[in-house]
C-alpha cells in the first residue's frame, strides 16, 4: 500500500449491513447492564497481519488504514511490524504524524519476543525485563498509555505468579504514566484465577490486564471457560481485545457470544476501548474487521437501549 503525506488514497468506508438478534447461548442470570456510556471501539494491528507481513501495507500505513477504511480513530500497535524501530526517533516522529494527519489516536504496543518474564532462571527474568525497556520508551514517545506482555515462563504455578508479579511492577517502574498489562495468551496465563493471582501479588496502579475473548486455551485441547475467565480479569483490566474468527448468517460471532461477554465488561465498571482483533480465515481481513465493527457496535446499542 502506497502512502505520502500529501497523497492520500481515498477508500471506502465499509460496515457490515447490520444483522438483527440471534443469541447462539443463554444465560440464567444475565449480568446487569449499566445505563449511559459503554466503550469506545478500537483496531487491533494483528487483525491486519497477513497484509502486513505480505508488504502490501505497512507499519507506517496502520494510521490512515484505520481511519480510512474503517473510520476508527484510536490504534494498537504489535511490535513485531516494527521491530527494529523502537528507538528510531525519526521513524516514529513520522508515525506521529500520520496519526496527526488522521486523527488518529495511539492506544497501546503488544509486545511479544522479548523474552520470559516469569522465567525460573533470574538472568533470563532480568534481560527480559530489560529488553522490554526499548518498548516503554517507544510507548512514551507514541503517546500510548500501555504496553501489553506476555506472562510467559517455566517452574510451579505459584512461583510463575510471583516471578511474574515481580517483573510487571520492575516495567510499571520503568515509567511513570505507561500502564504494563498481560494478556491471557496461552498456557497459565490462560487461567483467568491464576492471572487474577498474578494481579493481586503485583498490587501496582500501573500494572493491569488485557482481556481477550478467545485466548484461553491452556493446552492441547484444554480450554479455560472465556466467560469466567474474562469475569476474573475484569477487575484488573486497562484495555479489553475482542477477538473474532467466524461468524454465523446473522452476523453473530460463532466463537464468543458477545450478548453474554460484553455485558461481562459493563458489569465491571469497564468504560475503555475494546479492540477488533479479527485473525479468522473465512473472510478476508477487511470483511472480518468490519463484521466484527458492526457486531460490537450493534450489541452496544442494544445494550445501551435495553
Amino acid at each position: 500500500m502506497q502512502y505520502t503525506r500529501r497523497d492520500w488514497t481515498k477508500s471506502a468506508l465499509g460496515l457490515a449491513a447490520a444483522a438483527a438478534l440471534g443469541c447462539t447461548s443463554t444465560r440464567k442470570q444475565p449480568e446487569p447492564v449499566p445505563k449511559g456510556r459503554l466503550f469506545d471501539i478500537s483496531l487491533a494491528q494483528w487483525s491486519l497481519h497477513r497484509a502486513l507481513q505480505s508488504g502490501s501495507m505497512t507499519n507506517l500505513d496502520f494510521p490512515m488504514v484505520a481511519a480510512r477504511e474503517y473510520d476508527i480513530r484510536c490504534i494498537e500497535y504489535v511490535n513485531s511490524f516494527f521491530k527494529d524501530k523502537a528507538r528510531d526517533e525519526e521513524y516514529l516522529s513520522e508515525l506521529n504524524l500520520r496519526c496527526k494527519d488522521f486523527g488518529v489516536q495511539n492506544h497501546l504496543i503488544m509486545i511479544d519476543g522479548e523474552g520470559p518474564l516469569a522465567e525460573a532462571d533470574q538472568a533470563a527474568r532480568e534481560q527480559a525485563i530489560e529488553n522490554h525497556r526499548r518498548w516503554i520508551e517507544a510507548a512514551r514517545v507514541l503517546g500510548c498509555s500501555s504496553i501489553r506482555v506476555n506472562a510467559a515462563g517455566s517452574g510451579a504455578a505459584a512461583e510463575q505468579q510471583k516471578w511474574a508479579a515481580q517483573s510487571l511492577v520492575a516495567l510499571a517502574q520503568m515509567d511513570s504514566k505507561i500502564q504494563v498489562l498481560v494478556e491471557n495468551h496461552g498456557g497459565l496465563s490462560s487461567d483467568g484465577a491464576w492471572l487474577a493471582g498474578v494481579m493481586k501479588l503485583a498490587n501496582h496502579p500501573r500494572v493491569g490486564t488485557l482481556p481477550d475473548f478467545g485466548n484461553f486455551r491452556l493446552e492441547g485441547e484444554r480450554w479455560y471457560d472465556r466467560y469466567l475467565g474474562v469475569r476474573e480479569l475484569m477487575p484488573f483490566a486497562k484495555a479489553v481485545s475482542a477477538k473474532s474468527n467466524d461468524f454465523d448468517a446473522q452476523g453473530n460471532c460463532i466463537e464468543t457470544d458477545y450478548r453474554r461477554m460484553l455485558p461481562i465488561v459493563a458489569a465491571a465498571g469497564y468504560r475503555g476501548f475494546i479492540g477488533i482483533e479479527y485473525e479468522g480465515g473465512k473472510h478476508s481481513e477487511p470483511e472480518g474487521i468490519r463484521m466484527t465493527k458492526a457486531l460490537l457496535e450493534r450489541v452496544r446499542s442494544e445494550m445501551a437501549n435495553a
